[in-house]
């Protein structure tokens, strides 16, 4: 029986985050997804009534109470299964909510970089700043891959693993792999997860 309502859509690497967490907490099954279109330009008036940015994900539960942003969802889960993907303490939660920063850092600007490159007269710096940004969180993770694989797994690990997952989806043309081989066998390793594999994004 689905006791939270959340609003979903398969393309948002947001909403990925939070399914390959309720997947891993075994919480997947506990969740209504409600197809729901959150585009830029276009506020959706429907999901303004449970969230006023119209933003996904966005979590309405059985009490009524409604939470967002993917962050604050994912905590919420992890708690609600007294789950281990948010460290409580120490030097590793903090090492662990730096991974999330810096994924969810490349999301943002992966997501603004295709819009600029679909306008009309796309601003070239724009582009070339999107592109030196990626650039460098790949070099910076490429160092970092033998801790990456350290501990259990973590939200640091997931969020990463969904930036990768999105530049695969919207920037198939970009071959990064061959410049981080580190990042692009880690990257293998945790899409081969079930949790990752279930959630790929589509266009469906």
């Amino acid at each position: 029986m689905t006791e939270m309502r959340l609003h979903w859509s398969p393309k948002s690497p947001f909403v990925r985050k939070v399914m390959i967490c309720a997947h891993e907490l075994g919480l997947a099954q506990r969740l209504e997804l409600v197809r729901s279109v959150a585009a830029m330009r276009a506020p959706n008036p429907d999901l303004m009534l449970d969230n006023p940015l119209s933003k996904i994900p966005t979590l309405v539960l059985a009490d009524g109470r409604v939470l967002y942003d993917s962050l604050v969802i994912c905590e919420y889960l992890n708690d609600l299964a007294q789950g281990t993907l948010f460290p409580a303490s120490g030097s590793r939660r903090w090492q662990v909510l730096r991974w999330h920063a810096l994924g969810n850092g490349l999301l943002d600007a992966l997501i603004l970089w295709r819009n600029e490159r679909e306008r009309e007269q796309p601003d070239r710096v724009l582009l070339a700043a999107f592109e030196a940004k990626l650039g460098a969180s790949l070099a910076s993770l490429e160092r970092e891959v033998p801790v990456l694989r350290q501990g259990p797994l973590c939200i640091g690990q997931i969020t990463l693993g969904c930036a990768l997952g999105y530049l695969d989806y919207r920037f198939s043309a970009i071959d990064w792999r061959a410049q981080v081989p580190a990042v692009a066998n880690w990257s293998r390793e945790i899409s081969s997860r079930p949790s990752f594999a279930s959630t790929e994004p589509c266009d469906g």
